[in-house]
């Protein structure tokens, strides 16, 4: 009979395969391979080999525009400063800045990505975090407290080995499969009380119900998930255009007064169809022949639905309408530029919050992995996020510097030197060096007063008559 646990891993793998239509759908936009749409069966079977769809893959633009302003910058307690050092050697040791480009891609594209935090492979090592693909991961809540309940992750080895390990808040169990039967491989257990899987979901609902054929609301959605049949109508009159093309380029022509012996050539052989669309003259010695052409396709209907249709893309992803412009009008000023891009921006600062709480949780599994006590300060730690705006640099660095520049009623600077340097984008490691800088200009400039001071002393004024 089996165990709880067992029940448990059994109804997550059933909840992955059920998720994983939603996902392989996604998955197709993402890479411009999804099917083409709103054509007649009759009409692709008439134009055979000629109809090759093209995709406009705004799926993968869409998906780019945001993880582009995703950019994590270090971690920090609260109350402090700068970026904690530990936290962000860890994050470095695991290559987070790229784990966290991939993880924040997958869940833009998929809806949802995952952050796992293990042990390290021998003792005294860093933990090892790594990220998985929706595809093989999936979560439950707690339906009280909304935290992460229990995790599965699935894998095959090298040797064709298939894996399952149950994450959940006092450990993980893996089996692995052979002769059709789960057997237990390895466990492990502690007292975090914390599931070390993590979910990085995209705009998930608070409402959790299954459709049959939907998508669990829960586990969050695409980015693109509202622009999927406006995808499918731009490609559909991106690939009857190139259809049109080709009678764009060679109109019909149209002739009376012959019959099939006239379709032939020299030796009396018929004339292959391609000659007698593409052929420059035709001839007969029929008296009553006539010839003549139609009139020549207009592509112009199919440019503005292109560009209609372009334009409700970006209404509905929040994007300014000068990144998918179809003209050649001089850039906009960089005030025009901050002006459209406010809705991007909002949104993607929506993003960063959400994903904060994630991350952080990722840091607080560390520490606790690390042997630290689960503190408050533990559990109060800050992400820091580049600046998803893009103003000029020197527009930037001169509204920081004023704000350097101006004292309060005690002479302090309204914005620390500290802060402003967080502001301009500067790493952690590069403040350390410019504090480091700063510190040693201070320490040279001390000394050199000193040594004026010691020279005054040595050599007094002359005393004139």
């Amino acid at each position: 009979m089996a165990t709880e646990i067992e029940k448990t891993r059994d109804r997550l793998l059933r909840s992955l395969n059920r998720e994983k239509p939603a996902l392989n759908k996604n998955d197709l936009y993402l890479e411009g391979e999804q099917p083409l749409r709103f054509i007649s069966p009759i009409l692709r079977e008439q134009l055979g080999y000629r109809l090759s769809p093209i995709v406009v893959n705004l799926a993968r633009f869409a998906t780019e525009v945001y993880e582009n302003r995703l950019d994590i910058e270090g971690f920090r307690f609260a109350g402090e400063e700068s970026s904690d050092e530990e936290l962000w050697s860890v994050f470095e040791h695991n290559d987070g800045p790229f784990l966290s480009q991939q993880a924040h891609y997958e869940s833009l594209a998929l809806s949802r990505s995952y952050a796992i935090v293990g042990e390290g492979d021998d003792v005294g090592d860093p933990p090892l975090l790594t990220v998985e693909s929706p595809f093989d991961a999936i979560h439950e809540d707690d339906p009280r407290t909304h935290e992460v309940k229990n995790g599965l992750k699935v894998w095959t080895d090298l040797d064709k080995t298939r894996f399952v390990s149950l994450y959940h808040p006092n450990g993980r169990q893996t089996w692995y499969r052979t002769k059709g039967e789960w057997k237990e491989e390895s466990s492990e257990s502690n007292d975090f009380k914390l599931c070390r899987l993590v979910p990085l979901v995209n705009d998930p609902r608070i409402l959790g119900r299954y459709r049959t054929g939907k998508y669990d609301q829960r586990l969050g959605r695409s980015v693109f998930h509202d622009i999927l049949p406006l995808l499918d109508a731009l490609n559909k009159i991106a690939s009857d255009m190139m259809v049109s093309s080709e009678f764009h380029a060679l109109p019909r022509r149209w002739a009376t007064g012959l019959n099939e012996d006239d379709f032939t050539d020299e030796d009396g052989q018929p004339i292959d169809t391609f000659s007698m669309i593409a052929g420059r003259m035709w001839g007969t010695e029929s008296e009553k022949a006539r010839f003549g052409q139609f009139q020549e396709a207009d592509l112009k209907n199919f440019h503005d639905t292109i560009k209609l249709l372009s334009q409700l893309v970006a209404m509905k992803l929040g994007i300014p309408a000068h990144y998918l412009t179809f003209t050649g009008d001089n850039p906009p000023s960089a005030d025009a530029i901050r002006s459209s891009e406010v809705q991007l921006v909002k949104r993607a600062e929506r993003k960063q919050a959400m994903l904060s709480t994630r991350w952080e949780r990722v840091q607080r599994l560390v520490l606790l992995t690390q042997g630290n006590k689960d503190t408050p300060a533990v559990r109060q730690i800050e992400t820091i996020w580049r600046d998803p705006s893009t103003p000029t640099v020197a527009q930037k660095a001169d509204a920081i510097t004023k704000l350097v520049g101006t004292k309060d009623g005690q002479g302090r600077s309204v914005l620390p030197v500290q802060q402003a340097r967080e502001d301009l984008g500067y790493t952690a490691t590069q403040q350390g060096r410019m504090a480091d800088w700063d510190a040693l200009n201070l320490q040279d400039e001390q000394l050199a007063n000193a040594n004026r001071r010691l020279t005054e002393i040595a050599q007094p004024p002359a005393i004139t008559a």
